[in-house]
């Protein structure tokens, strides 16, 4: 990071990554983070590091739900970064987190940890509610 960023242009770069999650538009969706970002979801065997690999994250994130809603509930700014707990309403399309969707609806948490430099994400950290995704997909 090298200069610090208002919380209104934090906010900006937030909803902005939130608002092209929601409109399935990858390249808007990579155009808020770093060319080197880190991109860790609980959960995933892997950490996705550069654009990419987190390109690659997304098309099958996309394929498995479409986004219809990100409705923040908390959200904490620091130096540098954001903290965002929201309430995601998406559809199961695909098998996300391999478990068939048929369509269904789901609302779970997300909570969030960004770290932003240049006015861009340099790290996105996610914490899915999986025991809300998990019961929904099984029910």
């Amino acid at each position: 990071m090298t200069d610090t960023i208002s919380v209104s242009a934090l906010d900006v770069l937030v909803n902005d990554h939130f608002a092209a999650e929601v409109a399935g538009d990858l390249s808007r969706l990579l155009a808020t983070f770093a060319d080197d970002v880190e991109h860790d979801v609980v959960g995933n065997p892997a950490v996705s590091r550069g654009k990419e690999q987190v390109a690659s994250f997304y098309r099958g994130l996309l394929a498995d739900l479409r986004l219809q809603r990100i409705d923040t509930v908390h959200r904490y700014h620091g130096d540098g970064f954001v903290v965002d707990e929201s309430l995601v309403t998406a559809q199961a399309i695909g098998t996300p987190f391999g478990i068939p969707g048929r369509n269904r609806t789901l609302r779970f948490r997300l909570l969030h940890v960004f770290e932003i430099g240049d006015g861009a994400i340099t790290r996105e950290n996610a914490w899915i509610d999986s025991a809300s995704v998990l019961a929904a997909l099984a029910a």
